[in-house]
């Protein structure tokens, strides 16, 4: 089912980035590679759909994080599997997990990492603060645990919310106690060490790989369930703030380029008005390489390119529609990626 309003929109060609995007449709069972114009260069078939967060690897294969029929009863970033597909759309690589959620991605030295649920104890359950009281799912409250595992599936190092100080960090009081933390990235840093979001503790943090300390912390209200963290060449950390359950009656989202060191906010892009920019869930960004950031709007299906300065330079409206267990039919895209021509992931697959 296609949405007829989707599309490209918007498309200055002076100054929106040349390069091609790549998406896979929440719980969609197909994956995108477009053009500035919209054109689909390639798609990939997948499995069942699941959370869909895709990226290339080195080697130009499609690495996506789908859907498994098993697991825990959590609608949120359902994975299962990480699966990767060659560029002709065949299954070269699997690993399941039936507790995957949000987020997995491969590393520089050819592992993987992905983050999975982490069933509570009651000792454990007992420590975590906040929340809906009685909201946890079936008695239960699910943590995260990041992992670790090399191409033939055996773990390697993993890290766990269990580890944290939890009495430090109480649930937001308007979201449901089934899950501490609701981790939904793990983005590795140039040293090694890894980046990750906690939506329903509105905090970021970085584990440090070989102590397992938490070495740096960012936590905001006004961050409202924040997602897709990571480190820019320049040192500092690119979010999407949703600005779900925020500190503002009037919600919107943003995203924020975060100083490293001073935790200042360095550059923001918001809306005019602010409202016309909201995804209370999933989304995402991405500083091109030109100094312009491309925008995950996921509540609305949307991509689309910001100048420094704010002014919109492309956007596109995704068209296809897939079923949500608990939202109904969607185009909502959890995150997307743009390739430079040359980029190493595309040597010589694509033709102008």
């Amino acid at each position: 089912m296609k949405f007829q309003d989707g599309g490209v929109n918007t498309h200055d060609r002076a100054r929106a980035t040349v390069g091609y995007t790549l998406f896979a449709p929440l719980r969609h069972d197909k994956a995108y590679l477009i053009n500035n114009d919209g054109h689909v260069l390639n798609q990939w078939q997948l499995g069942r759909g699941g959370i869909n967060r895709c990226q290339l690897t080195e080697t130009g294969n499609l690495l996506v994080n789908e859907g498994s029929e098993d697991g825990p009863p959590l609608y949120a970033g359902k994975a299962g599997y990480l699966r990767e597909y060659d560029w002709d759309g065949n299954l070269v690589w699997e690993h399941h997990d039936q507790y995957h959620h949000h987020d997995g991605r491969r590393l520089s030295n050819g592992n993987s990492i992905y983050i999975a649920w982490d069933p509570f104890d009651d000792a454990l359950a007992a420590r975590v603060r906040g929340g809906i009281p009685g909201t946890e799912k079936d008695g239960v409250i699910y943590g995260d645990v990041i992992k670790e595992i090399t191409s033939d599936g055996e773990l390697v190092w993993q890290w766990g919310t269990r580890e944290m100080e939890i009495e430090k960090y109480p649930i937001c009081p308007l979201c449901p106690r089934a899950e501490f933390a609701h981790a939904n990235t793990c983005s590795p840093m140039p040293n090694g060490d890894i980046i990750v979001s906690f939506r329903v503790l509105n905090l970021l943090i970085v584990i440090d790989r070989e102590t397992r300390e938490i070495t740096w912390e960012y936590q905001d209200l006004s961050l409202g369930h924040q997602h897709d963290c990571h480190m820019l060449p320049n040192g500092n950390v690119l979010v999407f703030a949703n600005g779900f359950h925020g500190h503002d009656v009037n919600m919107f989202s943003t995203v924020r380029e975060i100083n490293f060191e001073t935790k200042e906010t360095v550059w923001e892009f918001k809306a005019d008005p602010v409202t016309s920019f909201f995804s209370a869930n999933i989304s995402g960004a991405q500083r091109l390489w030109n100094g312009n950031t491309l925008i995950c709007e996921g509540n609305r299906g949307c991509l689309f390119e910001v100048t420094p300065e704010g002014e919109i330079v492309w956007e596109y409206v995704n068209p296809y529609l897939s079923p949500h267990p608990a939202f109904g039919t969607t185009n909502w895209i959890f995150r997307a990626f743009r390739y430079a021509p040359d980029a190493p992931e595309l040597q010589g697959r694509l033709q102008g």
